[in-house]
């Protein structure tokens, strides 16, 4: 499933990278508990632009920023790289609004998941 039937990864899977490396990230470094926390991110808006195509078994790593942290927002800088090559086959940018799991309300970033971005930041 990894290739489509043009012989490479379909657009739509960078997609799911780079929302698995954002979230790897959250979890791992701002510790936000994505199954039972108060607070969830919602992507709102998203882009990528491919440079080069990858196919299946291609080494693939993931790049990641902050490129800025709002209130209850933030905006992640994404790459996909080809191992061992320093040009992005593709990169792009999502952009979380952290909201109340229960009543899906904006919620301000704080603590530790404020931290782990800040830290992340690139401005």
């Amino acid at each position: 499933m990894d290739n489509d039937v043009y012989g490479h990864v379909n657009n739509v899977v960078y997609y799911a990278y780079f929302d698995t490396i954002a979230n790897r990230f959250l979890i791992e470094k701002g510790g936000l508990d994505i199954h039972a926390g108060p607070v969830i991110g919602l992507v709102v808006n998203s882009q990528c632009r491919y440079r080069e195509a990858v196919a299946f078994p291609d080494q693939l790593d993931g790049g990641f920023r902050v490129n800025r942290v709002g209130s209850s927002s933030v905006e992640y800088g994404l790459g996909i790289f080809k191992a061992g090559q320093d040009r992005a086959c593709a990169s792009g940018t999502f952009t979380h609004v952290f909201v109340e799991r229960e009543t899906r309300k904006p919620a301000p970033i704080t603590g530790r998941l404020r931290e782990a971005l800040l830290a992340a930041c690139h401005n």
